[in-house]
């Protein structure tokens, strides 16, 4: 995963999820089927993607898919 891009492909392909391009800065409450289950199996998704643990609790408080991307890349 290197790009925005991939990431909304891996979430599109990964979760299933219907993510348009401009929904990634969207607040994750604003997502139409986001929930608490969305984001165990994305940090998963991401950790198995990336080979390495990401910080659980800062993806906690991230509000949009864009902070979650930000997070997994810089870890």
């Amino acid at each position: 995963m290197q790009t925005i891009d991939d990431f909304v492909r891996l979430v599109r392909d990964e979760l299933g999820m219907p993510l348009q391009d401009h929904e990634v800065e969207a607040d994750l409450d604003q997502l139409p089927e986001w929930d608490s289950l969305y984001l165990l199996k994305l940090v998963t998704v991401l950790e198995q993607t990336t080979g390495r643990q990401l910080p659980i609790g800062r993806l906690l408080e991230a509000r949009s898919l864009q902070e979650i991307y930000q997070l997994a890349v810089r870890a």
